[in-house]
């Protein structure tokens, strides 16, 4: 195992702190390691000079061939419910967590690698990944994070050099991520089944010192854990709602303890408003379509909850009421943050009590959903109104005389078109130009990579020359349907 001291100061708190989660590992040489694309903004946030990171040497290391002193690449260990079955042994099967950098803010973020071989817990698969989903988690993820969604963050992806089987051969790719922590609900599930409750304690302070330090002075901290991790999941969740994200296998080993979105396999973007909206080709039940989401979310939810019950109290009834209370809360959090956004989007200030602004949003939802309306483009053309040009939504809208009549209603609660455009992108990663840039970069081409890059990470700027990226995807694209990329 070769190591560097000069391109990444990296700790080792997760292997040391939690050494039974932490199954120390080497990555798959790499043959031929080539930067395709590095996020040098987030490289700078994180205190790191993009330069070397570009260098024969930057490539191995982003590949895990090369290891920073003192870090120990780690699989961690988890579990996971998997569209709603329980799997006691799940892990990371082909990812390595390098360690914990600590940007120049002094937060700690992890640097995790994707596809850097076979582990333990690979359960027969190669471990390896391919160039074309490890793009696409690069950009759905910085859109995501330039939407203002909380997100894991993608820092590079690196060809390896070698070809990958899938049903063809296919470029290998490692995906370098960036996130708060990989700590999961899954997490919680391993060391729960495992009747280990002191290594739970540790887990549960190690989380709150992580994540939400004030719940260390709480009366009981893993309840204020719990109630934490509910509120910032039912922020992330009403954030997806609004931007149309649908994140396809919302399994608990997918969702973290910080909130922040985790793994873009069979993701995509809605674009005609439908509850019963799922792209995913595993989700055949639509357990995780787009209106189930804030749903999915919750049960997760009780899942982790569960795993909490003998630090909350010794007494089992006393430990079930007060987490069933405690998980009472995010339906209201989540309604409160989701018609906020939604009022925003229709440029309103109302305080989101204010029933009659509430309804006038609901109202809206209704006419853009009977007509099909596409939901990015839609509010943007409801932004033109704002500035007294109704045409182009009333192009889009069946209900005529009922849409007018919503927007007589509107305008005489003055909404706030400046807002609406701080709240209202134009361009989101549409399924169909996204499919287009990966098919381009698995042969070769990154041109159409970094143009759809260049448009989503400054979503709310419409800009010349960038329409067809604003647009919904031609009649003849189909339905579309996602995979779980590897």
């Amino acid at each position: 195992m070769t190591t560097t001291p000069d391109l990444l100061p990296v700790a080792n708190d997760f292997a040391t702190e939690l050494p039974e989660l932490a199954l120390a590992w080497q990555a798959e040489e790499a043959p031929e390691p080539r930067v395709v694309l590095l996020n040098e903004p987030l490289a700078t946030e994180l205190g790191l000079d993009p330069a070397p990171l570009r260098s024969a040497d930057g490539a191995r290391l982003l590949t895990g061939n090369v290891v920073p002193v003192g870090a120990t690449p780690v699989a961690q260990a988890y579990a996971g419910h998997q569209f709603g079955g329980y799997s006691p042994r799940l892990g990371d099967g082909r990812a390595l967590l390098i360690g914990e950098l600590t940007d120049p803010a002094g937060r700690l973020r992890d640097l995790h690698l994707k596809g850097s071989g076979r582990t333990p817990f690979s359960r027969g698969g190669d471990g390896r990944a391919v160039l074309g989903p490890m793009l696409r988690e690069y950009v759905i993820s910085e859109a995501m994070h330039a939407l203002g969604v909380p997100t894991t963050r993608s820092l590079a992806v690196v060809a390896t050099g070698r070809p990958v089987r899938r049903e063809t051969d296919l470029p290998g790719a490692v995906l370098a991520r960036v996130a708060s922590s990989h700590l999961r609900v899954g997490t919680f599930q391993y060391v729960a089944a495992s009747g280990d409750v002191e290594l739970l304690r540790r887990l549960t302070a190690h989380a709150i010192a992580r994540h939400h330090p004030e719940a260390a002075d709480a009366p009981i901290p893993p309840l204020a854990l719990l109630e934490a991790v509910a509120t910032a999941q039912a922020d992330l969740v009403a954030r997806w709602m609004l931007v149309g994200f649908l994140h396809g296998v919302m399994n608990t080993d997918n969702m973290t303890i910080s909130g922040e979105t985790i793994d873009y396999g069979p993701c995509a973007f809605m674009e005609a408003l439908d509850p019963a909206a799922v792209y995913s080709s595993i989700d055949t039940g639509g357990r995780y379509a787009y209106g189930n989401q804030p749903m999915a979310a919750e049960w997760n939810l009780a899942r982790f909850a569960e795993t909490l019950l003998p630090l909350i109290s010794e007494d089992s009834g006393r430990a079930v009421e007060l987490a069933t209370q405690s998980l009472g809360t995010f339906r209201a959090r989540y309604s409160a943050s989701f018609t906020s956004g939604l009022l925003a989007k229709i440029g309103l200030t109302s305080a989101v009590g204010d029933a009659a602004a509430v309804d006038l949003s609901e109202q809206l939802r209704g006419l853009l959903q009977e007509s099909r309306v596409d939901w990015t483009s839609g509010f943007r053309a409801l932004t033109a109104a704002a500035r007294g040009d109704a045409e182009i939504l009333r192009g889009l809208v069946v209900d005529l005389p009922g849409l007018d009549a919503w927007l007589q209603r509107w305008h005489e609660m003055g909404p706030d078109a400046d807002l609406m455009d701080r709240s209202n992108p134009v361009y989101v990663p549409r399924n169909h130009l996204v499919e287009e840039a990966l098919d381009a970069a698995t042969a070769g081409d990154l041109g159409p990579v970094h143009r759809l890059l260049d448009a989503v990470q400054q979503p709310f700027d419409e800009r010349p020359g960038l329409e067809r990226y604003a647009e919904p995807a031609p009649q003849d694209f189909g339905r579309y349907v996602t995979y779980c990329g590897t």
